[in-house]
Parts: structure tokens; C-alpha cells; sequence
């Protein structure tokens, strides 16, 4: 089957983000319209089935891509598309010349976690009792790119 990751369009597409990430997350975790309006949101397609969502913050400013969620359908999970849709993280922000990445998660999200280290991210800091329902502490994780590194351009 055929593997792409397609641009969101907005508004057109707002309540499919938010579906979308009430069926990952759940009720507590998930983004508000206001918020989804400010991110740059990127599906991932499966034979046109939408198997993924991932959503960036660009500070250009600071040279550094934060990566506001990254979901797989629970339908999909234990496939292989979160592997897929880091990789495609790491390469989108070297690509667009980014020399830091940032996401956070809920320390309880054990896989996550591990998954950010296998490409290379760096636990920075943990801010304890920043999720609730349930309580949860956050983990904010890091990868610094190399310049000219390995795939610098995609």
C-alpha cells in the first residue's frame, strides 16, 4: 500500500484533527479548536486511510521545531507507523534547516519515551503534576541536528 504524509488543511479539516485525537488521547489529553488552528498538522496516510497525525510550533527564533503531538490510531499501533512518523519528524525539521527538536510527554507514556531515545532525544527536564485526570508528570525531551549531518537535506 501506498505511504504518505499529506499537509492538513484548515479549517476544512479541523473536526478530523479533533476526532482524531480524542480517539488517541482520549478526553483529557486532547487539543481544543483554538489550539489546532495554531499548529501545522501533517497526516499520515495509508492507502489513503489516515493512520496518523503529527503537529509542529516553528520558533524560528530559537532555530527549533517543537512537535506538539505525535498520535497513531489505536487500530495501527504496534505497526511500525510511529517509527515511521518520527523518522519523518527528524527529516522534516532537518530538511526546513531546524537545529533542535522538542516535544514533551506524559512520563507514564513508557513508549514514547523510548521511542524519542531510539532517534536520539535527551530527557531535559521533568515537571512533576503538569497532566491531570489521571495525574501525571511531564517529560520534556530534546534531539540537538547536527549540522550537515547524515540526510541535512530530504
Amino acid at each position: 500500500m501506498l505511504t504518505i504524509f499529506r499537509r492538513a488543511e484548515l479549517p476544512k479539516e479541523l473536526r478530523s484533527l479533533m476526532i482524531f485525537d480524542r480517539k488517541v488521547f482520549g478526553e483529557s489529553d486532547r487539543f481544543d479548536a483554538p489550539y489546532w488552528q495554531t499548529l501545522e498538522s501533517y497526516w499520515l496516510l495509508e492507502g489513503g486511510v489516515k493512520v496518523g497525525c503529527c503537529a509542529f510550533e516553528r520558533n524560528v527564533a530559537q532555530n527549533s521545531l517543537y512537535i506538539a503531538t505525535t498520535g497513531i490510531h489505536p487500530g495501527f499501533q504496534g505497526r511500525g507507523f510511529g517509527r515511521l512518523m518520527k523518522a519523518w519528524e527528524v527529516a522534516f525539521a532537518r530538511h526546513h534547516g531546524f537545529k533542535r527538536i522538542v516535544t514533551n510527554c506524559r512520563k507514564r507514556n513508557t513508549a514514547m519515551i523510548r521511542l524519542n531515545k531510539n532517534f536520539g532525544f535527551k530527557a531535559i527536564r521533568t515537571e512533576p503534576r503538569y497532566y491531570s485526570d489521571p495525574v501525571d508528570s511531564m517529560v520534556v525531551m530534546e534531539l540537538r541536528l547536527a549540522p550537515g549531518s547524515a540526510f541535512s537535506r530530504v
